[in-house]
């Protein structure tokens, strides 16, 4: 729980008012039965006038207002606490994620850190406003009642005395059952979220292979597996409100039986046995709240645990230990040193293997191989989305492992083989590349990637809106503005991982033509399936199955690499037959 305490300091006020100012309503709720006993036995039945009960009524009415106030800013200050410190909690969450790794965010799924981030800490919340609001009300009102309806008559007393200990018993043991149950349905609804989040994102997909009737019925499963363990979770909550009403007549049926026995045979006052009565109910009812209280913490706990299980995660990439925190990517000279790979540490088999290459500044390296052969793989490594296993990935001579992750991250700009927009404006997208981007900067960069005709063909130009993902762009527009996107941040390393295959080759030779001029500089590494588009680099690699099986350039490959030659022949073969 020492985790949870930085989230609470900033708002101790609110964390301690709130408890404190619900104690005026549990002074209201114990004091008004005893002066309303005393206002039918005295004022009533001994007939003492008028006047002293008008002066009771105005006592009991001050202490309600008294006990109102309380209560309204009690709760404002508990709602306030747990909020604001959920808000915080929430926030936190959401910037560890940004740190993992990808190897990090694999050990989640999706839609369960959406799910953490959202009811997850939504359990916590409402946990921790009911805490606030009971931890003083209830026990207070349990502690206070028993200690009035003792000092009026300990007869009737020994009954809730008695009844007290078996209703814990019984909170406890629905509180153990409840606990593994909630933390099923936590789970379950994780895949629920995650299976309508796939469905969602990949709609179009889902309708162009006629899928609609598989979709629908993996998601009848989800939720009805989600509707199954919520059912038997809340089969808890429902046996408890049973219970404890029960045991709730049983006791003021016993109270009222000998009490009213008492009263007839003159050894107790009807006023009294009025204000046990009362006692009773409120005993019993702080008992009901203690145990709703605690079978709601039974969920907030499952989902303590899984908020908990992303706090405690260490991101596997970091840069505490980095002996070059301030410098820059100045150059972008690349070198991997017999480097290999593998994304799980307990596979035998490596992604790659025993690499050794070097890309010089300003060069363009070209990388090609079936797919599958660790092509992404190999550049995911130069701006340590992942670090590799063995060996060492230097850029500009220093390892990778020694910049800090922001500086050399600043360095690099990717497109990635699934290209990612987002919900805005063309222009708010392209400034991802530098958000200080001038327009005639951001058009510039537009004409390099060839996108800045069909910008201005649409409505709005660069303040047209996008659907979340680019959907209303094809994917070869898509890829250009990637492209652009990347170009603004004026890398020293640009890489291009096969982000030119929705591009004709006509467009994507005039993309190379401008890289040529524009980015004369850069270090660029492309990735492609298409031979055409590496033919003219510096240097190409050809992979298989994450080794190294040729090196060099285009010319020299046709030469001495028989697997190039496999490639290019097939390549120039299939282009003939289409045309």
């Amino acid at each position: 729980m020492k985790k949870y305490l930085q989230f609470v300091k900033p708002y101790k006020l609110f964390f301690i008012l709130g408890p404190l100012l619900m104690l005026t309503e549990v002074g209201g709720e114990i004091v008004l039965p005893k002066l309303m006993g005393g206002m039918i036995d005295e004022g009533i039945l001994r007939n003492s006038g008028t006047g002293f009960i008008i002066r009771r009524a105005l006592v009991m009415l001050g202490c309600i207002l008294i006990q109102v106030t309380g209560g309204i800013l009690g709760h404002y200050f508990s709602v306030k606490a747990a909020v604001y410190s959920s808000t915080d909690l929430r926030k936190t969450i959401f910037d560890k994620i940004q740190d993992f790794s990808f190897s990090n965010i694999d050990s989640f799924s999706t839609g369960s850190l959406v799910t953490r981030l959202t009811n997850d800490i939504t359990q916590i919340m409402n946990i921790t406003r009911m805490g606030l609001i009971m931890a003083v009300r209830a026990p207070g009102m349990l502690i206070g009642g028993v200690i009035m309806t003792v000092s009026i008559n300990p007869e009737l007393a020994s009954i809730l005395l008695v009844m007290i200990p078996l209703l814990g018993i019984a909170i406890f043991l629905l509180m153990r059952t409840a606990m593994p149950r909630f933390d099923v349905m936590q789970k379950k609804l994780d895949t629920l979220n995650s299976t309508t989040q796939e469905n969602i994102t990949n709609v179009r997909v889902i309708k162009s292979f006629v899928r609609r009737d598989h979709e629908t019925e993996k998601f009848r499963n989800a939720s009805g597996d989600m509707r199954d363990a919520a059912l038997k979770a809340l089969r808890i909550v429902v046996c408890t409100m049973p219970v404890m009403t029960l045991a709730m007549n049983i006791a003021t049926l016993l109270v009222l039986w000998i009490g009213g026995n008492s009263v007839i045979a003159g050894g107790m006052q009807v006023g009294a046995l009025s204000a046990i009565v009362q006692y009773t109910v409120q005993i019993l009812a702080s008992l009901m709240m203690l145990s709703m209280f605690i079978i709601g913490s039974t969920r907030a706990l499952a989902s303590f645990k899984r908020i908990s299980e992303v706090l405690n995660t260490k991101p596997d990439l970091s840069d505490e230990n980095a002996a070059y925190r301030d410098r820059l990517v100045t150059e972008g000279k690349i070198e991997f040193k017999n480097v290999s790979f593998r994304y799980y540490k307990n596979r035998e088999d490596n992604v790659l293997d025993n690499l050794s290459f070097t890309a010089g500044a300003g060069k363009t390296l070209g990388i090609i191989g079936v797919t599958g052969s660790g092509k992404s793989s190999l550049v995911q490594l130069i701006p340590r989305l992942y670090d590799a296993t063995e060996g060492e990935v230097l850029v500009d001579g220093i390892n990778v492992k020694d910049y800090s992750l922001h500086h050399l991250r600043d360095g690099v700009a990717m497109v990635l083989q699934k290209n990612v927009l987002f919900s805005g404006s063309i222009e708010d997208n392209l400034r991802w590349g530098d958000e200080n981007a001038t327009e005639e900067e951001i058009r510039e960069a537009a004409k390099v990637a060839q996108a800045d005709g069909f910008v201005r063909s649409f409505v709005g130009g660069y303040n047209m809106q996008l659907g979340q993902g680019g959907v209303n762009v094809s994917g070869g527009q898509k890829q250009r503005l990637c492209i652009a996107r990347a170009l603004l941040k004026k890398p020293r390393i640009l890489i291009l991982d096969d982000s030119t295959s929705a591009v004709d080759t006509a467009t994507e030779a005039q993309i190379r033509n401008a890289f040529s001029t524009t980015l004369k500089d850069t270090t660029k590494i492309i990735i492609a399936q298409r031979i055409s588009s590496v033919i003219d680099a510096d240097k190409i690699l050809v992979l298989d199955d994450g080794r190294i099986v040729g090196e060099g350039t285009h010319d020299e490959l046709i030469k001495t690499n028989e697997e190039y030659r496999e490639i290019y022949y097939s390549q120039m073969d299939r282009e003939r037959e289409v045309s």
